[in-house]
């Protein structure tokens, strides 16, 4: 059997049950989470990964919540849709919710459009006032770490590696100003549609120092691809626009974002291609040159 046919049938099912009759499937991306464009106007993303380390509805909960607040005030997101109540709800042991869809354009994003839609919704996210974990990538990544430790999938040195970086990274930003923020704002999450720049995505949100949703987007960019004048673009749009950026702050927060990221890599892509592994070499490689702690 198709190992997509019962997360897309818990999908359609949970939309006809509301009022929404599927007229069509399209898949939009296939990892651990599953996003189809079941209508015209209307996106479902499913949660495929059944014994991953994230269960139940809670992130997608507060995802649609920051979301919802985000939209109301005018922020660049991904809407929710208008004749569907985005959920979560939790069919065929699939969490799911439900997104207007948005039609891309060709034409790649601006770093100067990027850093100021992200400024634009940090400075909305000062007044979001619901609770939100503190440094949750960070926290769950150690737990995580623990799990695949005891499963040997990486080396005793790359464990103790991710270890030090991630506990001495967040010690060091735990004395920084928080506020909530995106939690995993990388180009991928960052949209160019007919209607504008749009961020979605905003499962990760947690309280936390916004060098970290500034780490996350210029990562790949000034340490991957070597590309200094997107990074620069992209922190010089955000301060023009109003932000404000601690630079020991960014400094391990990118630290950071590469131990979370290569920690979370064996679960993410768990046939990983050669390029895949390249990446992964070249993070932690990249994290031994980067001393732990203040």
């Amino acid at each position: 059997m198709n190992p997509l046919q019962l997360p897309i049938r818990a999908a359609q099912e949970t939309a006809i049950v509301h009022g929404v009759v599927p007229n069509r499937c399209d898949i939009l991306q296939d990892g651990n989470t599953l996003v189809l464009r079941l209508s015209e106007t209307l996106v479902a993303r499913v949660v495929t990964d059944r014994e991953g380390p994230r269960q139940g509805t809670g992130w997608f909960e507060r995802e649609i919540d920051v979301a919802r607040y985000l939209a109301s005030q005018g922020a660049p997101v991904i809407p929710l849709h208008p004749d569907l109540e985005p959920g979560p709800y939790e069919h065929l042991g699939y969490p799911i919710n439900f997104w207007k869809y948005v039609e891309r354009i060709d034409e790649e994003p601006t770093a100067s459009q990027i850093g100021a839609t992200l400024y634009q919704c940090h400075h909305l996210l000062r007044s979001y006032e619901q609770p939100l974990p503190e440094f949750a990538i960070l926290t769950e990544s150690l737990a995580l770490l623990e799990t695949l430790e005891k499963k040997g999938t990486f080396s005793p040195e790359e464990s103790g590696l991710l270890r030090d970086r991630l506990s001495s990274s967040l010690k060091v930003l735990q004395s920084f100003p928080i506020q909530a923020l995106h939690g995993d704002a990388h180009m991928g999450n960052v949209m160019n549609t007919t209607v504008g720049l749009l961020w979605a995505d905003w499962e990760d949100v947690f309280l936390g120092p916004v060098e970290w949703d500034l780490a996350s987007i210029i990562w790949n960019a000034r340490v991957l691809d070597g590309d200094e004048s997107t990074a620069e673009g992209v922190l010089s749009a955000y301060v023009k626009a109003g932000g404000h950026f601690d630079p020991v702050a960014l400094h391990h927060s990118m630290i950071a974002r590469a131990a979370v990221m290569s920690t979370w890599y064996p679960v993410l892509y768990p046939n990983p291609s050669t390029d895949r592994q390249s990446k992964l070499r070249r993070r932690l490689a990249w994290l031994e040159t980067q001393e732990g702690g203040a």
